[in-house]
């Protein structure tokens, strides 16, 4: 039980002593804080940093060093940049950019480690290639990919420094991925001596938001990094292994850890209603049984589940219909509106259906390596087309806006070019008749594809394709009919690389959607994902769960309704997805579930105590 005696507002006013008894200079003592949804987690790192500035500030500034925070969103970034008052002694950045900050420099390092790798994938690229079948398409990816990493790897002696940006995309002989940099980060933290004394004497503080799903190459090498550097470095973790949520994390991050972290725990929730804290109190009992407590200003609010049938017609016209039941029920008549109401899907290619994105979509997400880059925006096959060719596009009737993005992205109007033009009359003129020809494509509402648009590019030189692209380029001649005449080998088709398959798929769907797939990565759409919400919160929240349109096979809501279930991996993550989205709600929560036996569901999550028999609707 929780003892709610006295001012309830009060009762986790210790735990911002706790974290601040640990951020001492001469005896920095690691932690781990437990703080479930809506308790108040970024105004208690804001706390600990407004401690630090204040205590041991003028210190760390005399001896250039800094305090190191690891966010998980680039919003929650800007957030605690702007609560911390843009103050230069807390570098605040995501786990990419941090895994940047600590490797940048160390050319050397990353040149050998790069040329072990790059000569790795091409031998297993040249052994494929060697046992499948020439004159295919698979064949041609392959080729075109031995071509891009054989082509870096001959560069690499040439590149002095090499370059990244986490928030983009990163092309050019010197650039890196963002998973080398996540990978090389990891691996040179644990192994790298001299990085390793560059970090101790950098950063004695690091404190690492959402660490439940923070990348875990970077965590497990924080781990061993502090325990080596015990007593100079003390490493903060903010989370809730509740809330995790991404395959990414350290799976039991919490539960081994060394027996002198401090380990606070807060317990009040100011986001959410009494009946909403109420349901996640009950969710997570079969998980740790953390409760937490409403503050002494929260309102009741309201729950209403639906459930309807799997296989019926109509789902996007059924689901406005219950916003207009709850509208009623609440009284509350902002209910539905797009712009006062979020739509949580489970799956992002729910939001792509709904949206009209699916086709470049769908083939892409299939790629697990894919799946971060996409659902961020900064996959370099998409961005690609996102962030210059799009702009382009779009500012065909303005000359000025046109030549921004020239100036910006074509390597036709870089200085290297035009100074090695024997005629810039002429190198202008093909600039333009490059631009017109791919205007042309758009000309009297016609529809190109992906594909269309790059094959123009290549042809042009407009822009600098990204390696990505090119096996498709390479492949797009050979027809899939002739695929499925060609690559037979041993009774079997020969298998192509899936990221290459995922990339000509992609290639195939209409350009146009580039603009409704940006519209909903930058969280401009009413509809958000279970997992992309996490850290937001909403007045009205109305949360969609349908295994058989999601066909994911992470998360199993049917099984996680239905009496009986084990309690197996898929439950438990469906569980923690669940906590998360209901802990989104500050005013009511709307619940519509889509199941083969939609009684079952409202008998097993009634008998659970999750909910009142009236709260329940089958529909």
């Amino acid at each position: 039980m929780i003892d709610t005696v006295g001012n309830v507002d009060e009762i986790d006013k210790h735990v911002d002593d706790e974290i601040a008894a640990c951020l001492n200079l001469r005896k920095p003592r690691s932690f781990f804080l437990f703080a479930g949804a809506g308790s108040g987690k970024t105004r208690s790192l804001v706390e600990a940093l407004k401690h630090i500035g204040k205590t041991s500030g003028e210190e760390l500034r005399l001896h250039d060093k800094h305090v190191a925070v690891v966010t998980y969103t680039k919003k929650a970034r800007d957030e605690i940049i702007s609560r911390t008052q843009f103050d230069p002694l807390f570098e605040v950045s995501t786990i990419h950019a941090f895994a940047w900050s600590i490797i940048r420099g160390f050319n050397h390092d990353i040149r050998e480690w790069l040329r072990e790798n790059l000569t790795s994938d091409i031998a297993d690229l040249r052994q494929k290639e060697n046992k499948g079948r020439k004159g295919t398409k698979a064949s041609a990816e392959r080729l075109a990919d031995i071509e891009a990493k054989s082509r870096r790897l001959a560069q690499l002696d040439a590149v002095s420094s090499f370059v990244y940006n986490p928030d983009g995309e990163n092309r050019g002989k010197g650039s890196l991925n963002h998973s080398d940099v996540l990978k090389m980060s990891g691996a040179f933290l644990r192994d790298k001596k001299v990085l390793q004394r560059v970090v101790r004497d950098g950063y004695p503080f690091i404190l690492i938001d959402e660490s439940q799903d923070t990348n875990k190459n970077i965590v497990e090498a924080m781990f061993a990094f502090q325990a080596q550097n015990r007593g100079a470095v003390a490493l903060g973790l903010f989370g809730d292994m509740m809330q995790r949520i991404y395959p990414d994390g350290v799976a039991n991050l919490g539960s081994n850890l060394p027996p002198d972290w401090a380990t606070p725990v807060k317990k009040l929730n100011f986001r959410c209603p009494k009946r909403i804290i109420t349901l996640l109190n009950k969710i997570r009992e079969a998980t740790d049984n953390q409760k937490q407590v409403p503050k002494s200003t929260a309102t009741e609010g309201t729950i209403r589940m639906f459930i309807m049938p799997s296989s019926m017609e109509g789902k996007p016209s059924a689901e406005l219909d219950i916003a207009k039941k709850m509208a009623t029920i609440t009284g509350d008549q902002k209910w539905g509106a797009p712009d006062q109401t979020k739509c949580l899907i489970l799956e992002h290619k729910m939001a792509a259906k709904r949206l009209g994105f699916l086709e470049m979509f769908s083939p892409l997400y299939a790629f697990d390596p894919f799946r971060t880059g996409l659902r961020d925006g900064n996959l370099p096959c998409v961005a690609f087309f996102a962030t210059s060719v799009a702009p382009l596009i779009e500012a065909r009737d303005d000359k000025f806006a046109i030549m921004r993005v020239l100036n910006k992205f074509s390597p036709l109007l870089s200085p290297e070019t035009l100074r090695e033009a024997n005629d810039q009359k002429a190198h202008l003129k093909k600039l333009q008749n490059a631009v017109e020809s791919l205007f042309k494509l758009f000309a009297s509402g016609s529809a190109p594809t992906f594909l269309t648009v790059l094959q123009e590019i290549n042809k042009s030189r407009l822009f600098s394709i990204p390696d990505v692209l090119r096996p498709a380029l390479a492949g797009a001649q050979f027809a899939e009919i002739d695929e499925t005449a060609l690559d037979w080998e041993e009774g079997l088709p020969e298998e192509r690389s899936q990221r290459d398959v995922a990339v000509a798929s992609f290639l195939a769907a209409p350009f146009s959607q580039i603009w409704l797939y940006q519209k909903y990565v930058q969280g401009l759409a009413q509809f958000d994902t279970h997992q992309g919400v996490k850290g937001l919160e909403f007045p009205r929240v109305m949360v969609v769960m349908d295994d058989s349109e999601a066909g994911g096979f992470s998360f199993k809501y049917d099984k996680l309704f239905t009496a009986g279930s084990e309690d197996d991996a898929i439950t438990a993550n469906t569980r923690r997805l669940f906590y998360v989205t209901c802990s989104r709600a500050e005013h009511s929560l709307c619940l519509v579930a889509y199941s083969a036996d939609p009684q079952s569901v409202k008998n097993h999550v009634v008998s659970q105590g999750w909910f009142e028999d009236d709260e329940v609707l089958v529909l």
